[in-house]
């Protein structure tokens, strides 16, 4: 089995070389990840430059690019030769779990290679502070062992938040939907050194739609959270009532 991994924490991020570590136990593996952290790139694509990959020390591929940047480029040039089986993205430091989803490179990045053709997983650590990414790593290995046997449907996209705590810790593996958060905190103003008015992004919400089978409810209590998603973004349920509407136009 081939793995393609990226991140979007970067080429050097712990997270990342905790999971190669693990996968490369069942597994050869291809690493192209982004040359800094572009954590919150979601799903852009870089257009007005080329992107340059170059390997570093450490024989991975590292690209001055976005997390979908680096998919995109491994699967359609890097890789076309020797195609992955499956991407694996992380793991990433702090959960995307609920709204976030929508920010994160992390899940851009198994996004881009479920766009592609192949079966994909975005995984990330329950908390910032990074202690036990050997927790998450070990459970992927035995969900991708268990998708060999088992394939899932072809559009979906497996997002995975595990808590940060010890492996014998984990209480359960429970399947979840996305929660929600309430909206973000206001942007903070400042002065920069050039006396022009500039602002920060305020943090996330605190969450709002939290209770039992959600990613948060999960993790809050030491679960690891499997959340499928796929691409197809159509509100189906609004279908009906937004054609009545446009036919009073």
């Amino acid at each position: 089995m081939h793995i393609l991994v990226s991140n979007d924490d970067g080429y050097l991020a712990e997270g990342l070389n905790c999971l190669v570590e693990h996968l490369q136990k069942i597994a050869r593996v291809t690493v192209v990840a982004p040359q800094s952290d572009r954590s919150g790139a979601s799903n852009s694509l870089t257009l007005d430059r080329p992107l340059l990959p170059e390997q570093a020390s450490n024989g991975f591929i590292a690209i001055n690019g976005t997390p979908t940047d680096c998919v995109h480029i491994a699967i359609t040039a890097l890789l076309k030769d020797d195609p992955p089986d499956i991407i694996v993205s992380g793991i990433n430091r702090g959960p995307n779990m609920g709204d976030d989803i929508l920010y994160s490179g992390t899940v851009a990045a198994a996004t881009e290679g479920r766009f592609l053709g192949l079966p994909a997983i975005a995984v990330s650590l329950g908390s910032f502070e990074g202690k036990h990414f050997s927790t998450a790593a070990r459970l992927i290995v035995k969900i991708i062992n268990k998708l060999q046997v088992e394939p899932l449907a072809s559009d979906t996209i497996l997002n995975i938040n595990v808590p940060d705590i010890d492996y014998e810790q984990l209480e359960s593996v429970q399947v979840t939907r996305l929660g929600k958060r309430h909206k973000a905190e206001p942007a903070v103003e400042a002065i920069d050194p050039r006396n022009r008015k500039v602002y920060w992004l305020g943090p996330v919400g605190d969450e709002a739609d939290a209770g039992p089978g959600t990613d948060f409810y999960a993790l809050n209590h030491n679960q690891a959270s499997v959340t499928p998603i796929k691409i197809d973004l159509t509100n189906y349920e609004a279908q009906e009532q937004l054609g009545a509407w446009l036919q009073k136009l």
